[in-house]
């Protein structure tokens, strides 16, 4: 009986083995320019044999990168690869924001303080007049915003931060590192004073802004790696608990 397992599981690391094969051939073809943001795939008879596999693994392999944002399954049209747009190939990543737990998430944390304060500091050099308009107009909304309305307001300037950045890979890094689910299991804590809480975001907010109305790039990115700094230590002493 024994003697037995190694013989069923063999074929299953084989069949992963080719599919992770036909995952990464199909990744090349994009790659090397063969295939192309918005061209139509051949069909999974056609690249099977182009490739020497079979039709099943071709078709494991077409839906791994559907589900990572690589290609998409048009109803009867066919399988055609995405833009290729950052938002969308990292939009896994916020995952984990919903389903982490304890050190994981904080080390979400950890990679947000090493990034967030890069972009501000971008941001500082390179967002126009409108846009800080557009952050004034969130910090604005957050300022009169309680409970949750707050939150959202205050996610939605991190990713309007991120954005103003002017880099798409950037800016969808930390689009999945400030989600929504995320902010909302950091904040939640109905031992803490809430109001209180919620004041000190603002005013790092409306600090971090005025290092982007003063162009100080060296600023901001310091506004930013402190705010974050306090988002860190409140929920390392909630894990702690």
């Amino acid at each position: 009986m024994t003697s037995e397992s190694p013989v069923r599981a063999a074929p299953r690391v084989g069949r992963m083995t080719v599919t992770r094969r036909a995952v990464e051939q199909i990744k090349a073809m994009i790659a090397d320019g063969t295939l192309h943001p918005g061209q139509r795939l051949p069909t999974e008879r056609e690249l099977a044999a182009k490739m020497g596999l079979s039709r099943s693994s071709m078709r494991e392999a077409i839906r791994v990168l559907t589900t990572l944002g690589v290609l998409e399954a048009r109803h009867g049209a066919g399988v055609y690869v995405t833009e290729l747009h950052p938002r969308r190939l990292l939009e896994p990543f916020s995952v984990l924001a919903e389903v982490g737990r304890g050190t994981t998430l904080l080390e979400m944390l950890h990679v947000r303080r090493i990034v967030e304060p890069a972009a501000a500091a971008l941001a500082a050099v390179r967002a126009s007049d409108t846009h800080l308009s557009t952050l004034a107009a969130l910090l604005d909304a957050e300022d009169h915003a309680c409970g949750l309305a707050a939150t959202e307001a205050g996610t939605a300037f991190h990713r309007t931060l991120a954005e103003l950045a002017g880099n798409a890979t950037l800016a969808a890094l930390i689009d999945g590192l400030a989600s929504p689910a995320l902010g909302a299991r950091i904040h939640r804590d109905p031992a803490a004073d809430e109001e209180e809480w919620a004041a000190q975001l603002r005013g790092d907010h409306h600090i971090i802004y005025r290092a982007l109305q003063n162009r100080d790039p060296e600023a901001a990115q310091a506004a930013t790696t402190l705010h974050l700094l306090r988002l860190e230590e409140r929920f390392r002493d909630r894990i702690a608990v």
